[in-house]
């Protein structure tokens, strides 16, 4: 990262990205209470009425008035949008008329009750989702809404109060208004307001002094009030500095960083900011700057790092861990950027030559923080001794290979000195060792460079100065030469460490970056819940280095779903923690304030829903799990794991509701071909045959005949229908299974059209089939139950009259048959719909008898056989086609 300069400031993206967002949308202004009766909407009419007198269009979108008569006075003169009637249940229920708003566009609408819950059959479900829409429109709003309506308030207000709201406003939705005014009335004004009948009727104002009303309760709400109104305008501050580089900090209200490094007393440091933000009733940071220098860190101040940060979470601060270069540069950017009025640093423990050499934290503070108060707390170490074990980087510093290498390196370069040496001024040959001074020092790290630098002076000393081969130095010009030599590879060597540490740190978070986002595609391309969660077990395990569990809830407790290694079940100490972790939504197990004693550490999966899942992780190694960039890998993990899980659910979700929509659209569908398909004909069977019993004797030998024709023809109707019925139970079972032979397609038509011939006894049929049509690998009776299903498909959509034609050619491997008729054809957007089950095209006010399943037995039937069948419309005339494709056998002579 690179170092930013005191006056390197720059507006903040994201506030600058809020700003022109905001500039194409409405402004929302609420107008916040404690309670009701203090007065929003009286306030908000006021506000108003002066808007309007400055020349602004203003509407009423909604205002209830409540009664009150001086509410009411305001309302007069302002024009109002009549509101919409919803019939609900025998009811007339009124509301906002959000369509009419829209078409009337006004400059500002004023809309009550920014909480309410909109009636049944509204397009959104509550009022401020309204809100949304004349916002997005440019529309500007006013609008009213109570403390107790925010939803992260509304456990807080049910516990003062005793009465638990059920209309609530997110609070992103608050956070996004432009303006919030604070309506302000004491205890004892609104109480007397009430006394007076101002807010309710006599009875409920009595019983609301009773309850809600006591002087104890309004406090308490008029303090949240307070403080939520205080909030919001300390975010706008912020983000108003952030979008015009204002450098601040503005006191307007107070802000503590704490600032912890691995060496310094940071529980000390931690306490202390606690009780200073606490004193100033401030919100507080920890902030831990990872610097180059963290590579040398042992485990066990890298543990007692994240150890620090874990205890200032549960005292209530937010921790934050951001890279960089220095530590000072990176404290006064984010000071600065978050309006820190308090800064608290440890005293330094460095000697004074330390100080000189590698400056002081505390010092560049002091110096730069401008009109940022600095707190250097005194006993910056703890007094602790912590055993240092080499990290990697000091390893390698460490390692005689490297000095070995840097001997070699430098030799090297003396050998190719003293060629050049021959053609080159002395001068140029110190270039060469310079060289070699820096391929050490890219290669191996700053001590074993600074060896390979203390070898190349001597060896230019030795070899190249005059007189040579001796380390005497006769000309002082020489002196100086040897002496600028070795300050600037001393600081090549340096220069060169430094950027080999910065390479060291930013391949770790390559990798880390790269493996998270391989992850990332991992769990896009899974789809069932078992692949994500065993590639999140094998990721987390591979990464970190621990043995994983994942458990998911299940039937009131969690239990395990997967891990790698694949573990046994876990003990009872184990469950306990992890079922806790997941209930109270916090860490639990080992190193947690919660049941130690657990083996493994359970840390909740969360979602924007809450906790999904949980997560367990254990080792072989002593002291905590994690350190403090694990946690925070393991974090980012976790959040991917969560959020996959939670789209498997969600798309399990949405397969259940389709299935289930389907289900209760094709049970309706069922039902309403039953009462009409098989009550119809039973209703003229019993008709028919009472009429023959009860009047037989009564009756002309015609009309008996007449009747009895017709029990039959309903009979076969109703036949039709059960064996439709039947063939579609036998299509989504799976059980049609065709009997195949070579069959002449004639003698199948012919026999489909006598079956069919009292159907088509009202029109003409004409059959078309190509002489030289090969035979056919056809299951003959289900091929004569598709033929006839068409020809009575056509028989219902062609007036009487009209010609129904069969026509059957060959085109090459395929064999065409089509079904025609001179109907009214099919609409253009149920081409594909006609084969669904229990669909019925509609042809303006009429509709045909039929179950809706005839064309989908169609289209089961000739693709069990291989076939192929589509829909379309006739070019020549009016009128329906069905065409059946059937493939030629292998081996038929063409």
């Amino acid at each position: 990262m690179a170092e930013r300069g005191d006056n390197d400031l720059r507006p903040s993206p994201d506030a600058l990205l809020a700003q022109a967002n905001q500039e194409t949308r409405g402004r929302l202004k609420i107008f916040l209470g404690a309670a009701p009766g203090v007065g929003k909407t009286y306030e908000m009419l006021s506000v108003a009425r002066a808007r309007r007198a400055g020349g602004v269009d203003v509407v009423i979108g909604v205002v209830e008035t409540h009664g009150r008569r001086e509410t009411e006075a305001l309302v007069q003169g302002l024009e109002q949008v009549p509101l919409r009637a919803i019939d609900y249940k025998g009811r007339t229920l009124r509301e906002m008329d959000l369509d009419a708003i829209l078409a009337r566009r006004p400059q500002l609408v004023l809309v009550d009750e920014f909480a309410h819950t909109n009636a049944p059959g509204s397009r959104h479900p509550k009022r401020y989702l309204d809100v949304e829409e004349l916002l997005a429109a440019g529309i500007d709003v006013y609008t009213t809404l109570n403390i107790q309506h925010v939803e992260s308030l509304n456990d807080v207000v049910a516990q003062i109060t005793r009465v638990r709201v059920q209309e609530t406003v997110p609070d992103s939705v608050v956070d996004r208004a432009d303006d919030i005014e604070i309506i302000d009335l004491t205890p004892g004004d609104l109480i007397q307001r009430l006394r007076e009948g101002k807010v309710y009727v006599p009875d409920t104002a009595s019983r609301a002094l009773e309850g809600y009303f006591s002087p104890g309760n309004l406090t308490a709400l008029r303090e949240l009030a307070l403080r939520r109104t205080a909030q919001r305008v300390d975010e706008q501050l912020l983000t108003h500095m952030q979008a015009n580089a204002i450098p601040g900090p503005w006191a307007a209200g107070e802000r503590v960083l704490v600032c912890i490094d691995a060496r310094s007393a940071g529980p000390a440091l931690v306490r202390y900011g606690r009780r200073m933000a606490e004193r100033l009733r401030a919100p507080w940071t920890v902030l831990h700057v990872e610097t180059p220098q963290s590579l040398k860190l042992s485990e066990a101040e890298r543990d007692r790092m994240a150890e620090t940060l874990r205890g200032a979470e549960r005292l209530g601060a937010e921790t934050m861990v951001v890279p960089g270069q220095r530590a000072v540069d990176e404290i006064l950017a984010y000071a600065t950027a978050g309006n820190v009025t308090h800064i608290v640093i440890g005293k330094s423990g460095k000697s004074w030559l330390a100080e000189l050499v590698q400056g002081s934290t505390s010092h560049d503070l002091l110096r730069r923080s401008g009109n940022i108060s600095v707190h250097v707390v005194a006993g910056a170490s703890d007094g602790t001794s912590v055993p240092r074990r080499p990290r990697p980087a000091e390893a390698a510093a460490l390692d005689p290979r490297s000095y070995l290498a840097a001997a070699g390196i430098a030799a090297v370069a003396t050998g190719a000195s003293m060629v050049l040496r021959q053609f080159l001024d002395v001068r140029n040959v110190a270039l060469v060792f310079l060289v070699g001074v820096l391929v050490t020092g890219v290669s191996f790290g700053l001590w074993p460079a600074l060896f390979a630098c203390i070898i190349a002076m001597l060896a230019f000393n030795f070899f190249f100065l005059e007189p040579i081969y001796t380390f005497t130095i006769a000309d002082p010009e020489s002196v100086v030469a040897l002496l600028f030599f070795f300050v600037v590879a001393v600081i090549a060597s340096n220069l060169t460490g430094r950027v080999r540490n910065q390479a060291v740190v930013a391949r770790q978070r390559a990798k880390t970056t790269e493996d998270l986002y391989q992850f990332s595609k991992k769990l896009a391309a899974v789809g069932t819940l078992d692949d994500v969660l065993w590639a999140a077990a094998f990721q987390i395990a591979s990464m970190l280095k621990v043995r994983v569990v994942l458990l998911l809830p299940d039937g009131g407790t969690v239990q395990v779903r997967a891990g790698y290694p694949p573990e046994d079940l876990l003990d009872e100490a184990d469950l306990a923690a992890a079922k806790w972790a997941f209930e109270n939504n916090r860490p639990a197990g080992r190193g947690a304030d919660t049941l130690p004693g657990a083996r493994r550490l359970f840390l909740p999966m969360r979602t924007g829903r809450g906790a999904i899942g949980v997560i367990g992780i254990d080792s072989d190694k002593d002291g905590p799990l994690l350190s403090p960039e694990q946690r925070r890998l393991l974090d980012a993990l976790s959040d991917q794991t969560a959020l996959a899980v939670e789209r498997v659910h969600l798309v399990e979700d949405v397969d259940r509701a389709r299935l289930a929509a389907e289900t209760d659209r094709l049970r309706t569908a069922l039902l309403t071909s039953i009462s009409h398909d098989l009550r119809t004909p039973l209703a003229s069977i019993l008709g028919s045959a009472g009429t023959l019993k009860d009047y037989s004797e009564l009756l002309a030998e015609e009309d008996k005949r007449e009747l009895a024709s017709t029990i039959q023809e309903e009979a076969e109707r109703l036949n039709r229908f059960i064996a439709n019925l039947l063939d579609m139970t036998r299509l989504e079972s799976g059980a049609v299974r065709p009997n195949l032979a070579p069959n002449d397609l004639g003698e199948i038509v012919g026999s489909a059209l006598k079956r069919a011939g009292k159907i088509l006894a009202q029109h003409r049929v004409e059959v078309d089939l190509a002489p030289d049509l090969p035979l056919l690998a056809l299951d003959p009776v289900l091929f004569e139950q598709v033929l006839f299903n068409l020809l009575d498909n056509a028989a219902k959509y062609a007036p009487a009259g009209t010609v129904i034609r069969l026509q059957g050619e060959r085109d090459g491997a395929v064999v065409t048959l089509q079904v025609l008729d001179e109907g009214p054809g099919i609409p253009a957007g149920e081409l594909e719909l006609v084969f669904d089950k229990f669909h019925r095209a509609e042809k303006g006010d009429q509709v045909r008898a039929g179950t809706g399943l005839g064309l989908g037995i169609c289209r089961g039937f000739v693709e069990a056989m291989g076939g192929a069948i589509t829909a379309g419309n006739r070019a020549d005339r009016s009128g329906a086609v069905f065409t059946i494709r059937l493939p030629v056998p292998a081996g038929t002579i063409p």
